[in-house]
This record gives structure tokens, sequence and C-alpha cells, in this order.
């Protein structure tokens, strides 16, 4: 009986479809291109940095803790841990959506009809046997299970299933991405925290220089060789260095909270060696050939898992202007009295039925989803593009970066050890009247500044490892 049912209804669908399947709209078409260049700088070699995982690409263990402990207790990670799991719950309604709809029920009621009525009137002229009469109020007492199943003839049920399982694993590849970016930025701040560390250090340490400078200047005065004025001067570069240190201490206090927001938790002394710092030599990094980005980049490979998404939507959108089969069924029990609701075959009903509906005449709702579908899917199709593009030039300006951060801390640090040694040259020269108090402060301040602006471009250089390793897709395998 239900294949028959079946049968029939799918002989109405092919002439109803016959008849509603007009044209469809006609949609844009874009090619994806997804080709990048050969090469970064000529090399093929395809060992790549980005296969390591952040256990073996980074090697200070206080580092590490924080990383580790970032991954278990960051809250946006946590949130987007949830957003996974909406995904993967959205696949589970997708796929019941599939199945039969069955439903288990029941109900009982009373009904009292009037005399003067037209069901009271017949009811009261009609000759019945005693204890065969209707009885008056009429109970109605039922149970039973109903069903209702659309059937998926155009796959419009089952593409909607693939298009949420894909975003599902794109929702996947969204939580790595934010992971190697989660990595990275504990990186980042953790080598600036450093930096700053050395930073006082320099600064206290030329406080004491300054200090002793400013001594000699006094004794100076006192045998008239200078003036109030080099007092007054070197007094004031004391002053000037020392509150430059309340400031280091201050971006000092806000890195740590930075980094402890990252880990979730509230604001601590985060655990570091500063002393390591200025022997750190960053390592030689890896970049493989741009191809590998496509399956080492979580952004590249979410953009994909959208557009895949997409181009399944389209043929959702496109299923709406074809027509629907729905069949429903039921079986149970009916009685007026709960003794007989269970005596069969007398109280036993069932239905069984097919339902074919297709769109006719105002369709425009359905045009402009279908529309939509596509135009979203070129739309994924410029992202997906777009990420690629960004990725290669991510890695190209990392790789000139290293290169060109490299030879600036060579000249930075001969520049350092040549003004070192000229504090020293100037401070003798002063000492024996050769040189004034001017020379001497200004030496001393290039000194300062050119041992910040080393530990600078160290900072520059570990944050460059750490850009590349991210821009190569590292850090979430």
């Amino acid at each position: 009986m239900l294949k028959r049912i079946i049968y029939i209804s799918l002989g109405v669908a092919s002439f109803t479809f016959a008849v509603t399947s007009c044209k469809t709209p006609e949609l844009a078409e874009k090619a994806i291109n997804e080709t990048v260049p050969e090469s970064y700088s000529g090399s093929q070699d395809t060992t790549n940095s980005a296969t390591l995982t952040w256990h073996e690409y980074f090697a200070d263990p206080y580092l590490k803790s924080l990383i580790d402990t970032a991954l278990n207790n960051n809250q946006e990670l946590n949130i987007t841990m949830q957003e996974i799991q909406i995904a993967q719950n959205e696949v589970r309604v997708r796929k019941g959506e599939i199945l039969p709809s069955v439903n288990i029920g029941a109900a009982a009621g009373v009904d009292k009809v009037g005399r003067y009525t037209s069901q009271g009137a017949n009811d009261a002229n009609t000759e019945i046997k005693p204890g065969k009469e209707i009885p008056d109020p009429l109970q109605d007492y039922m149970v039973g299970a109903f069903a209702t199943w659309e059937v998926d003839i155009w796959k419009k049920l089952r593409n909607a299933k693939k298009s949420a399982l894909t975003r599902y694993l794109g929702s996947v590849e969204g939580k790595n991405f934010m992971v190697t970016n989660l990595i990275a930025e504990i990186a980042n701040s953790y080598y600036e925290l450093l930096a700053l560390d050395n930073e006082l250090e320099i600064v206290q340490q030329n406080i004491e220089i300054q200090k002793n400078a400013l001594e000699i200047v006094k004794y100076q005065k006192q045998a008239a060789r200078v003036t109030e004025l080099a007092v007054k001067r070197f007094e004031a570069q004391v002053l000037s260095t020392q509150g430059l240190q309340y400031g280091i201490q201050q971006e000092i206090i806000e890195t740590e909270n930075r980094i402890n927001f990252l880990v979730g938790r509230f604001p601590q002394k985060v655990e570091r060696d500063h002393r390591v710092f200025t022997d750190l030599i960053p390592d030689i990094v890896e970049s493989g050939i741009p191809s590998q980005l496509l399956d080492n980049r979580p952004d590249i490979r979410q953009a994909a898992m959208e557009l895949a998404a997409s181009k399944i939507d389209v043929q959702v959108a496109k299923a709406d202007f074809y027509p629907s089969l729905e069949i429903t069924a039921g079986l149970g029990y009916n009685a007026f009295n709960p003794a007989y609701i269970f005596t069969t075959p007398q109280s036993l009903i069932y239905s069984l039925a097919g339902e074919l509906t297709a769109p006719l005449i105002n369709r425009n709702a359905i045009k402009a989803r279908y529309l939509t579908a596509n135009s979203m899917q070129i739309q994924a199709i410029y992202n997906y593009e777009q990420t690629i593009l960004n990725a290669y030039i991510e890695v190209a300006n990392q790789l000139s970066n290293i290169s060109n951060l490299e030879k600036t801390y060579g000249l930075k640090n001969q520049q350092v050890n040549a003004l070192t040694e000229s504090v020293d040259i100037s401070n003798e020269l002063f000492k024996s009247a050769r040189a004034d108090y001017m020379e001497v402060l200004l030496t001393q301040r290039d000194a300062l500044e050119s041992k910040f602006e080393l530990i600078e471009t160290k900072m520059k250089q570990m944050h460059a490892k750490v850009n590349i390793y991210q821009a190569l897709g590292g850090g979430w395998k």
C-alpha cells in the first residue's frame, strides 16, 4: 500500500514538475584561482617549520607554561569551543530532518450536542435498539502513534546536512586559527616583557653611572673647574633617567596583565628569566614552498570549507523550485468507552496519505533565496582567494623582515660598543678638562638610546620568529 502511494505520488510529481519547473534564474559564475608562486625566493626545499609543534618550536620553559595554561583557560578559546559544539548540534538537527518524525500521544474528551441541532434532532429521530444508542454526552478516548516523512526526492535535506557538516569542519579550522593567534600573541607579549625588563636594568645602571658623574661634577665645582650650570645639567640628567624607569615599570605591569588576561587569570607576577634575553638567537626558519600554505594555514582551510558549504547551499536553494512530497501515517485505538479502547479490530484506527506541493505562481521569494545563495558562493570564492593572497604576503614580509633585522642587529651592536667606549673616554677627558660637560651628557644620552634600540631590535627579531611561525600555519597541530 505504501509503495503504491509513493509510486502514484512520484507520477504526479513528474507531471507537476513539468508544469512548474520553469527555467531557474541564471547564476553568475566565477572560476576559483588558488594558484600561488612556486617558491618564496627560488628555493624548492619543502622542509617547513610549520610542521613543528609549539612545544618543539619554543624552548623557554616559562613561555611553554604560559601557552599551556592559555590553551586550557583562555575564555575566548573556550567560547569558540562552544561555537564548535553548536555547529555539531546543527549537523544533528539536519540529520534528524531526513528521517521520519514519529510521535506517540493519547487524548480524551467529551462531546454533548444540543437537542435542537441538526445532529441532535437526527439522533433523536433514529430508531436504535436498546443498548446500541450513542451515549449522550459522547466520550472519546484515543491512543496511537503518528508519523510524518518528507521524501527527500531532490536531495535537499541531505545537502542541507552536508552543508552543516562542512561548516562544522570549518568551525574546527576556525578554532585552530585562533590557537595559532593565541600562541603568537602570548609569545610576542612574553618577549616584549623580557625586553622591558632589560631596558629597566639598563636604565638603573645608567642612573648609577650618572649619579657618580654628578658627584664628580660637584667636586669639580668646589675646585672652581666648572660652574653651577654644569652641576644642574648633570642633576637634571639624573632626574630625567630616574623618571624614565617609572614609565618602563608601568609598561611591565600592563604587559604582565595582558599575558594574565590571555592565560585566563587575575593579575599576578609572570615568571620569567630576563637575563637570557640578550643571548637569544632566533632559530633558522624553514619556510617550505607556498603551496604548503593550503594545508598548513587553518584560515585557508576554513575559507575552503566555507566555500564548499556555500556551493552546497546553492543546490539546497535550487531544490525549493521543485515539488515536495510528504507522507503521513497513523496507527492507534479509538473508542467512546475506556473498556473498549483496546478491542481489536473494532477500535483499531489507521491512516496513510501522501501530500504533494509545488510552487506555482509567486516564486519571487524562492528566486531571491536562490540568487542570494549564489552571491554568497561568489563571496566565499573571493574570500578564499583573498585569504590565500594574504597568507603568502604575510610569509614574504616576515622572511624579508628576518633578513633585514639580522643585519640591523649587527650594526646596532657595533654602535652600542662604540658608544659605550665613548662614555668612558668622555668621562676621562672631562676629568682632565679636555672635554666639556655637554659632551659627556650627550655621549651618555646617545649610549642609553643605542642600548634601548639594540634591545628593541632584539625584541623585533623574536617577534619575527613568532610571526613567521604563525604565518606559515604553525602552532595548531
